[in-house]
């Protein structure tokens, strides 16, 4: 009895230790598609958030306390998002990084908001996301309607006199896009000759490639993800048809050639300059590439909005979601991707996209010519 007794003890002590040493952790949330279609974005975050969690507690952690990270798979489903941001606000997380979709972004957020969490999105760039006058939303990427501007000025100057159709996958992503595309394209004197939309998830686009080739598009902008543009992209290609594309951010991973093969080859796209070139980001890319990792796409972003929280967190002297939040607004924080600094919405004010264009080995690179302003 005497030796089952000091065993309950030394289990009861035990116990208690870890108990203890779990207190003084916080916890930390990555959400994002880690299945599902855009599931090879939601590694780009993932990766992103074990990397930064593991260097920041490497560096002491926030505020003394380590952090402790959890996944949260939304399969960029908004009913999905809104779950996975009620169970996050009942753990009352210090702040979750992430969605990738604005459409689990959006919803995600309020559940955040109600539950005292800050919210910072590496990647959704619908300008809604940052317009409902929220106090917990952030982002290290720009908008749509920055991206759109930029997308539509490079095709009204470089294929004007040519028939370009704009079309969408209804989201709030890509319509979204797609139609501040279309606004910058007529602003810059340029009316689309087709506008058309699709279903996210569609594996046939016979009907829509057949409408092109009616329509004798020279270049068809997508306002959609990856998977359904590499299928438009390799059946116009069977259907014979050389019509160009085009996109936005979620062309930035080498799974689109992995779909589309060689005819990647001239396809371009709208992102960030490629953070892995940035100065800032030599010793992390580094670290990365050691563990076989690219960290394309929105790898770095991910990274750095890990940063801009724990160095907020550290000034305001708190993890409460307001305080830090106050803090983010009012200060200038060092980043891989460089510094970052925030209007009262929560945007970053620093904008900077630029066109990309993919070559036939499945490779992409900034188009040097494509810079705003150029």
């Amino acid at each position: 009895m005497k030796r089952m007794w000091l065993a309950g003890l030394v289990l009861a002590a035990s116990v208690g230790f870890v108990g203890s040493a779990s207190a003084q952790n916080l916890t930390v949330g990555v959400a994002g598609p880690m299945t599902g279609g855009e599931a090879t974005f939601g590694r780009q975050l993932r990766n992103g958030a074990e990397m930064a969690v593991a260097d920041i507690n490497a560096a002491g952690g926030v505020l003394g306390k380590m952090l402790k990270l959890e996944v949260g798979d939304d399969a960029c489903d908004p009913k999905q998002a809104r779950s996975i941001a009620e169970k996050f606000a009942g753990m009352k997380m210090s702040a979750v990084i992430g969605h990738y979709c604005s459409s689990s972004s959006i919803p995600a957020s309020e559940a955040y908001a109600e539950g005292g969490v800050l919210q910072i999105t590496p990647a959704s760039t619908n300008p809604q996301f940052t317009e409902r006058k929220l106090w917990n939303t952030f982002r290290v990427c720009g908008r749509d309607d920055q991206q759109g501007a930029v997308a539509g000025a490079y095709l009204a100057k470089n294929f004007k006199g040519k028939k370009i159709a704009i079309i969408h996958d209804k989201t709030t992503y890509g319509k979204g896009l797609a139609d501040e595309t279309r606004k910058a394209l007529k602003k810059g004197g340029v009316q689309d000759a087709l506008y058309e939309a699709y279903n996210k998830g569609d594996k046939d686009f016979t009907a829509l490639v057949s409408k092109l080739k009616l329509n004798n598009i020279d270049l068809v902008y997508v306002g959609g993800y990856h998977q359904e543009a590499g299928l438009i992209l390799r059946q116009m290609r069977d259907q014979g048809l050389k019509t160009l594309l085009m996109a936005g951010d979620a062309l930035a991973d080498k799974e689109f050639a992995s779909i589309t093969g060689p005819a990647a080859e001239g396809v371009l796209f709208t992102f960030g300059p490629d953070p892995r070139n940035k100065a800032t980001a030599a010793a992390i890319v580094a670290k990365f590439k050691a563990k076989n990792i690219d960290p394309e796409g929105y790898t770095l972003y991910t990274y750095a909005a890990f940063q801009v929280w724990a160095q907020a967190a550290n000034k305001a002297k708190s993890t409460d979601g307001k305080k830090v939040a106050a803090a983010i607004k009012a200060g200038t924080w060092d980043t891989v991707i460089g510094k970052i600094s925030y209007d009262k919405k929560g945007d970053i004010t620093i904008l900077d996209y630029v066109v990309y264009k993919w070559d036939a080995k499945g490779n992409y690179a900034e188009l040097p010519q494509a810079k705003p302003g150029s």
